[in-house]
C-alpha cells in the first residue's frame, strides 16, 4: 500500500513525531509512506514532500492576521500538492494539523470529496470545528455548537487583528469537512470525542486511539545530569512545552517557584531565549530539543512532572514522563487527567497553587 500524510511539521513535536511514527510501522510492514509537511527540515524514513515555501507561509500568516481567513492561504502550494497527490495515487491519506499556515483546506477537501480514497483525519484540537479558534475551554465558548460569530478571542491562535471572519470561517469548514464521504476520524482523547459528537462533524465515524509512544526510547535510565546542572540531592519539578504561553501555564511556574523552598529546583524545556533571560532564582530554562534521548534523560532525572496546561487535548509529555517512571500532576483540562490515575500523579483544578504545592509534596 501507499500511504500518504500530510502534516505542518515533519518529524518534530508530538504531531510530527506521530506522524514518522506512523510512517517507520507502514514501512515495517512492507508499506510505501510518504509525509507532506509545511515547514522545518528534518530526517524521516518516510519520503518527504515539501508544501510550499517560506514566502507563502509569510503571506497566508498576514492573510489570517489581517483577513481571519486561516486555512485559505497557500493556494499555489496545495495545487501543487494535490498534483503531486495524483502522481503518488495513494490507497489512504492521513490528515493531521491542517493549521498551521501552509495548506488550503478548500482545495484540498475538493480534491478529497472527488477522489474515492479513504481518508483519515486526527484531530489534536478544536480548530475542525470552530470559526476560528483552536481552543475553547478557557472561556467555556459554546458557539461552535451552534454558529460562530462575533468570535470572543479573536486574538487567539490563529491570531487575527482586524476582521472577524468566524462566521464565514465555520459556514466553509462545516461545508467543507463534511464533502468527502470516505473521511473518518481519529481523537486521542474521550474528551475531545465527545465535543466532536456535538460539532457539525457529528456524523463522520470516529475512533477513539489515545497518543502512543515510543517505550524503547522514554524509559527510566541514568541521567548524568546533577553534575552538570548543579543538582545533586535537589527535588527536581519538571514542565515540557513548546512554545510557552499562558496557555501552557509558563506564569504558573513562576508563581509556583515562589512556593517552593530551596530544596527545590523547577527545570522547564522548550523556553525562547528571551523566557530564559526572565527566569528567577530557582529555574532552569532550556530551549528546544529534538533529542528525544535529552529529553529521557531529563525526564527519569525528575522527580514529578508538573503539567499545568488550560486548554490541551492529549498531551504526550504526560506520557512521556509517566514512561520514564516519573509522575504526573496535571491541571483538570480537556483529555490531559485521561493519562493519570490514583497510582500515577494527581489532577489540580486550573490555576489552583496551593493545591499543586500540597500534590508536589504528597507525591515526593
Amino acid at each position: 500500500m501507499r500511504i500518504l500524510q500530510i502534516n505542518s511539521v515533519v518529524n518534530s513535536g508530538s504531531t510530527g513525531r506521530i506522524a514518522e511514527d506512523i510512517g517507520r510501522v507502514a514501512l515495517d510492514k512492507g508499506h510505501k509512506s510518504f509525509i507532506a509537511y509545511g515547514r522545518g527540515v528534518r530526517p524521516s524514513q518516510s519520503k518527504l514532500l515539501k508544501i510550499g515555501h517560506q514566502k507563502d507561509f509569510y503571506f497566508h500568516g498576514l492573510k489570517t492576521i489581517l483577513l481571519d481567513r486561516h486555512g485559505f492561504g497557500s493556494v499555489q502550494a496545495t495545487k501543487k500538492l494535490i498534483k503531486e497527490i495524483k502522481k503518488i495515487n495513494p490507497d489512504v491519506i492521513g490528515l493531521h494539523n491542517l493549521h498551521g499556515y501552509y495548506i488550503n483546506i478548500e482545495l484540498l477537501f475538493e480534491f478529497l470529496a472527488e477522489t474515492n480514497i479513504p481518508v483519515l483525519w486526527t484531530l489534536f484540537d478544536c480548530w475542525a470545528f470552530t470559526g476560528h479558534c483552536s481552543y475553547f475551554d478557557d472561556i467555556n465558548c459554546t458557539k461552535w455548537k451552534t454558529h460562530c460569530k462575533k468570535c470572543p478571542k479573536p486574538n487567539a491562535y490563529p491570531s487575527s487583528y482586524f476582521i472577524d471572519n468566524s462566521r464565514k470561517n465555520f459556514r466553509d469548514k462545516k461545508r467543507l469537512f463534511t464533502s468527502p464521504e470516505n473521511l473518518e476520524l481519529v481523537v486521542h482523547s474521550k474528551w475531545l470525542a465527545d465535543l466532536v459528537k456535538e460539532s457539525f462533524l457529528k456524523n463522520i465515524k470516529i475512533h477513539i486511539i489515545h497518543s502512543g509512544i515510543d517505550v524503547d526510547i522514554f524509559q527510566p535510565m541514568k541521567s548524568g545530569l546533577d553534575r552538570k546542572y548543579n543538582l545533586s540531592g535537589k527535588n527536581i519539578i519538571l514542565g515540557c512545552a513548546a512554545p510557552w504561553s499562558q496557555r501552557k501555564g509558563f506564569e504558573d511556574f513562576i508563581r509556583l517557584r515562589k512556593y517552593l523552598n530551596s530544596d527545590y529546583v523547577v527545570v522547564l524545556i522548550g523556553l525562547n531565549k528571551k523566557q530564559i533571560k526572565s527566569l528567577p532564582d530557582g529555574i532552569i530554562g532550556i530551549e528546544r530539543t529534538e533529542s528525544v534521548k535529552e529529553l529521557a534523560k531529563w525526564y527519569s532525572r525528575a522527580d514529578v512532572f508538573v503539567n499545568p496546561t488550560y486548554s490541551d487535548n492529549f498531551p504526550t509529555t504526560n506520557l512521556e514522563a509517566l514512561a520514564c517512571g516519573t509522575p504526573v500532576i496535571t491541571y483538570n483540562t480537556g483529555g490531559s487527567p485521561e493519562a493519570v490515575d490514583e497510582q500515577t500523579g494527581k489532577v489540580v483544578e486550573k490555576g489552583d497553587m496551593e493545591g499543586l504545592k500540597t500534590a508536589i509534596e504528597q507525591i515526593l
